[in-house]
């Protein structure tokens, strides 16, 4: 069982990545072909579960990182072809644009920081529940 304030936390995160996940798919939806078992944009009621894109922020208790705990920024392309590393790096750069614009409007009264940690997207600081 989780906490109320962790349950919203999470349901706010997935709407983000839910958000970045559709418009990802308008801009750059139709430069891969999908994997054969991959549906197509819209064909579920999860934008994890079809598109050429998943998005999703995984927590990760930050052993061995110099900015520690926090979610990681997964974005996945559900092609069998190799994507161009120039491409997957705009589309990075974008998302992490999009995600710390999201995270502003999303939670106002949090100090989080958002960036690359390695290779991975990251977001980092008050991930608090706050007053219980």
């Amino acid at each position: 069982m989780y906490h109320p304030k962790t349950v919203a936390w999470d349901k706010k995160l997935k709407a983000i990545c839910d958000r970045i996940d559709h418009w990802l798919e308008d801009n750059y939806g139709g430069v891969y072909p999908l994997r054969p078992n991959r549906p197509v944009k819209g064909a579920t009621s999860n934008p994890e579960m079809d598109g050429l894109f998943n998005i999703q922020a995984v927590f990760t208790p930050g052993y061995g990182s110099e900015k520690g705990r926090g979610y990681l920024v997964e974005i996945e392309m559900s092609t069998l072809d190799d994507v161009d590393p120039r491409l997957r790096k705009e589309i990075e750069d974008l998302v992490l644009i999009k995600f710390k614009n999201e995270l502003k409007a999303e939670f106002p009264e949090r100090l989080l920081e958002i960036g690359f940690d390695g290779h991975m997207i990251k977001i980092w600081g008050d991930l608090s529940l706050g007053a219980v």
